[in-house]
C-alpha cells in the first residue's frame, strides 16, 4: 500500500503542445522557477539549469547539484532526483513530470514522491506532519508552477 503522505501530485494545463512545453520546462528552468530562498536552492539567486544529465544551481554562493536526471522523453515526461540543500548525503525525493495533450494545450502534471524517507524532523518538512505537510508541498509545488503557467499561457 503506498502512503498518502509520500507524494504530492500537481497539475497544470497550458495553451502550448507538449513539446513546447517540456522545453520551456528544461530549457527555460531558470526563467520561470522562482527564486528566492523558498524555491532556490544555493542562496535564492542562483541560476538554475538541466546540464550533463544533472539540474544544478550556480550562483555567488557556489553550486548545488539538485540532482541528476533520471528520465528525460521530450513531450512526454522528465523525471530527476530533487535534493534540497538541507538534505544529508543518499536523502532524495524523486520529481516525476509528464506532458499529456490536452484539448488545444497540455496538461503538466508533476508528482513529488519520496518525502515519507525523511525522517519527520527533517528541516525540509519544517515541523509538518502528515496531510499538512502534503498540503505544504503542494501548495509550493502550486505556487512554484504558476510563472510556467503565465508564460505558456493558461488553457481556457
Amino acid at each position: 500500500m503506498t502512503s498518502t503522505t509520500d507524494a504530492v501530485t500537481v497539475t497544470t494545463c497550458v495553451a502550448v503542445d507538449p513539446t513546447t512545453a517540456f522545453t520551456v520546462f528544461t530549457d527555460e528552468i531558470d526563467r520561470w522557477w522562482r527564486r528566492g530562498p523558498r524555491y532556490r536552492f544555493v542562496d535564492g539567486h542562483g541560476t538554475l539549469a538541466f546540464t550533463e544529465g544533472r539540474l544544478v544551481e550556480r550562483g555567488p554562493a557556489g553550486s548545488h547539484e539538485v540532482g541528476r536526471v533520471l528520465q528525460w522523453e521530450p513531450g512526454v515526461r522528465l523525471s530527476f532526483e530533487c535534493r534540497d540543500k538541507s538534505f544529508a548525503a543518499g536523502e532524495l525525493t524523486i520529481v516525476e513530470v509528464s506532458f499529456a495533450v490536452e484539448g488545444e494545450g497540455t496538461r503538466v502534471t508533476v508528482v513529488n514522491r519520496g518525502w515519507d524517507k525523511l525522517p519527520a524532523a527533517h528541516p525540509a518538512k519544517a515541523g509538518y506532519e502528515g496531510g499538512a505537510f502534503t498540503a505544504m508541498i503542494g501548495l509550493w509545488w502550486g505556487d512554484l508552477l504558476l510563472p510556467l503557467q503565465r508564460r505558456l499561457g493558461a488553457l481556457a
